[in-house]
């Protein structure tokens, strides 16, 4: 019986090629575009997941609420009001029981973070990505090591572990490693105590080397407050029970400000890398927002190319009526004729999916390079068969589930006298589903317009400094040193390519440090609390990142006092300390008590995400920690570079040269939007493909149905033109009902995900019709096909067999 059933099917699809192939190839383009998405969605979730204990580990974020403003992070700092948080937290593995294990994470060792660290073995000198970590974090967390234990790897503050490359690096092999020094930064030797495997992707903390977290502050130089608090619960234990504890312990020991709440919260670290955008002083979004979105166009487009089968398969419903018809006259009911159709649709989802694994090996590589992933071809994984096995299934169900119940519902007695037509049900289910379809795909469009206006918006704006031709140099070694430094700057300002050299100790486009503490100012209301970003600088600063002075004057050398008791702030800061006349006010901040000599214009020190917060500035030319900053002359970056790597090797021996270019670290701020707006536009242009498949099949069938009334209006005198648009406009019709409906849809959709953005572009009308001109061309231009073929046909031919 079965062999019948897929006999029939095979008969019915090879019979109707065109169709079979619109079909098919519709199909395939949906499971294809669902199969790509999954893998980007899997890959997102999958990081931070694979720790054996992973439901047992989380991460502690802190909110702090003032003036009925909420604030949240991961990191927490190391200092709040004088208190040591980290040191106090220290403590309470031993204060409550239901914690098993504690662990601290620090990403760098000096300001800015996150940037790589040079060791040396011999001649040989690389810079490495690494981190800090205190004893238990390879009893927590799932990192395979390859020499050495767990229980020893960070114990001693002069022992290192490093990663399997980094020991192929220096020794030639993880076991050779075992015991040897690696200097580091040219201060400290440390002793390879534990080599672990390489971290795979699924991993979002990135590092290939751990130095003991005690070491960082014993034995080199703190330069940030920052660090993360990761928590191994018992088994069975409560999360929110724990949590409580938390803050109690803390609010014992901390001596809050007053008008200031702190709380600490638990949030799943595997959780973490999905939720690291905070709303309200809580994790609420982020990343998952996009997984979210992405997981819904898998399932739009998948629907879309089982509508257009479903919509193909009633349309032809006039044509297989005899078949069911006899069917039934010769003892078959309706459960073998429901069997009958399922039979068919699976069988055509079963030719799309192998056609989909085709579809699969070509963009694949593609895929990667958009999303900037490394994800592999799954074909030796059974869990991808079953998964794809179970997918066909799932699609052929869906996609066969009305034409099956509908053809199996005709009455033969109608069928068999003739008098059977479209039935009503049939048609504006066919024209209910089209319109969903191009519902979908008309939000698509907008999406896309309006995400890659915002990408457009980000890449183009005005910061309110130049990014432009700025190269950013981080200080170390030998550059450390104030004499060093201003040696370095004199020698290369006047080199080829090189326009003008200053410092700071803050990147302009991340300045993530901020401080409530220990600033006042003249006339500070009682509780006034205000987040400062600080920085201090040379005299050329504001003059090489062309920052504009909207109210009193920039640093200057030939005034003796302005490197002891100068401050330059932003407009915001003026706001918020609520001075309007700031002029001359003094300011004490870091034991340097001074004044106001000058009001930036408001320059953007983060994402376009955050708004823009205030910001104060002095000069310290002697930091010994930051970044120099070089603005190079147009058209001559390579030249200057080539002077710079001169001068630093010459100077700074000791460490490998290395820079950024400031626009590509402020793109690389928006590297999932960017990523996401890339993507949106692939899968929106598969998904009017898709759509545009479903409406020529139907207008291929459109045009059968009615050859002969063709041939008889063209004989009449009927013109080509009034053909062709007898035909457009019902589908017409039904592009527009679907504009009107997917319109406000995606106003609202568009606008929920523009509110992520401090500083966004408006949704203007311009955007809609632009997409409904797109819409309404491509269906014409798709209806057109068979519309002008039908309309200068030969009538004779038609109407010759009457």
């Amino acid at each position: 019986m079965i062999r019948n059933y897929l006999k029939i099917a095979w008969r019915n699809i090879v019979g109707h090629k065109a169709h079979s192939l619109i079909n098919v190839f519709g199909l395939a383009l949906g499971i294809t575009c669902y199969l790509l998405i999954s893998f980007w969605v899997r890959d997102e979730t999958s990081k931070d997941n694979f720790h054996q204990n992973g439901d047992l580990l989380f991460t502690t974020y802190y909110s702090t609420i003032a003036d009925g403003k909420a604030e949240g992070m991961y990191a927490s700092p190391r200092k709040y009001d004088d208190n040591q948080v980290s040191m106090i937290l220290k403590d309470a593995k031993e204060a409550i029981p239901d914690i098993k294990h504690l662990c601290f994470y620090i990403t760098g060792y000096e300001l800015p973070w996150g940037h790589p660290e040079t060791f040396q073995v011999g001649d040989k000198k690389v810079k490495m990505e690494g981190s800090r970590a205190s004893g238990d974090f390879f009893k927590m967390f799932n990192y395979p090591l390859i020499e050495g234990s767990a229980e020893t790897a960070l114990q001693d503050m002069s022992g290192i572990a490093i990663s399997r490359k980094m020991a192929e690096i220096f020794f030639g092999s993880p076991k050779e490693a075992m015991g040897k020094n690696l200097r580091f930064e040219n201060k400290r030797d440390f002793i390879v105590k534990a080599v672990f495997e390489n971290l795979t992707t699924n991993s979002s903390l990135r590092f290939d080397f751990l130095l003991n977290w005690d070491a960082q502050e014993k034995l080199l130089e703190w330069a940030s407050g920052n660090v993360y608090t990761y928590l191994q619960l018992n088994e069975n234990a409560s999360p929110i029970k724990v949590q409580r504890q938390l803050n109690q312990f803390l609010e014992a020991r901390l001596d809050k400000k007053v008008g200031v709440k702190f709380n600490v919260g638990l949030q799943r670290f595997g959780d973490q890398y999905l939720y690291n955008h905070f709303v309200n002083g809580e994790p609420q979004g982020g990343r998952i927002e996009y997984v979210r979105i992405f997981n819904g166009v898998a399932i739009f487009i998948l629907l879309i190319a089982c509508i257009n089968f479903m919509n193909l398969a009633t349309a032809r419903s006039i044509k297989r009526a005899k078949e069911v018809g006899l069917r039934k006259v010769v003892g078959s009911n309706r459960t073998h004729l429901v069997i009958q159709f399922f039979s068919e649709s699976i069988l055509f989802c079963l030719l799309a999916s192998l056609l989909s694994l085709l579809f699969l090996l070509l963009a694949m590589p593609a895929f990667n390079y958009l999303t900037e992933k490394q994800m592999s071809y799954p074909f030796a994984q059974l869990s991808f068969w079953l998964n794809l096995f179970k997918l066909t299934l799932v699609t052929g169900f869906i996609a066969g589930i009305y034409p099956a119940l509908y053809l199996s519902s005709l009455k033969p007695v109608q069928i068999l006298k003739g008098i059977l037509k479209s039935q009503k049900g049939a048609v504006l289910f066919r024209k209910g589903t089209t319109i969903f379809q191009f519902v979908l795909s008309s939000m698509l469009i907008i999406a896309t317009i309006v995400i890659s206006r915002q990408m457009n918006f980000i890449q183009h704006t005005n910061l309110g400094y130049d990014r432009e031709n700025l190269v950013c140099i981080r200080i170390e070694g030998e550059l450390a040193t104030y004499n060093k430094y201003r040696l370095f700057k004199e020698r290369v300002t006047n080199m080829s390519g090189i326009e003008m050299v200053d410092r700071t100790s803050e990147a302009p486009h991340e300045m993530g440090f901020e401080v409530i503490e220990p600033i006042n100012w003249q006339g500070r209301p009682a509780n006034a609390t205000v987040a400062f970003k600080p920085a201090s600088v040379g005299f050329d600063f504001t003059k090489l990142m062309k920052l504009e002075i909207v109210e009193g004057r920039d640093f200057s050398k030939e005034i003796s006092t302005d490197s002891a008791d100068a401050f330059l702030i932003n407009e915001e800061a003026a706001k918020q300390m609520g001075l309007k006349d700031p002029i001359g006010k003094w300011v004490s901040a870091w034991n340097k008590k001074g004044h106001i000599i000058g009001v930036l214009k408001d320059f953007h020190t983060a994402s376009l995400r955050d708004p823009i917060k205030p910001v104060i500035i002095d000069v310290k030319e002697y930091e010994y920690f930051g970044f120099i900053m070089v603005r190079t002359k147009a058209g001559q970056t390579r030249n200057a570079l080539a002077s710079l790597e001169k001068v630093y090797s010459d100077m700074n021996p000791n460490y490998p040269f290395s820079y950024q270019f400031i626009d590509k670290e402020y793109e690389n701020l928006y590297k999932s939007e960017l990523s996401t707006s890339k993507l949106t536009i692939v899968f929106s242009s598969l998904a009017i493909i898709i759509s545009c498949l479903g409406l020529l099949g139907l207008v291929m069938f459109a045009v059968d149905q009615r050859v002969k009334e063709i041939g008889v209006r063209k004989v009449l005198g009927a013109s080509a033109s009034g053909i062709v648009q007898l035909l457009s406009k019902d589908f017409i019709k039904l592009v527009c009902i679907a504009l009107l409906v997917a319109l406000p849809i995606a106003y609202l959709l568009m606008s929920k995900w523009l509110n992520n953005f401090a500083y966004s572009i408006k949704i203007q009308w311009w955007m809609f019709a632009l997409a409904a001109c797109s819409m309404i061309l491509v269906a014409l231009g798709t209806i057109a096909l068979q519309a002008i073929k039908a309309a200068i046909a030969n009538p004779v031919n038609s109407l010759r067999d009457e």
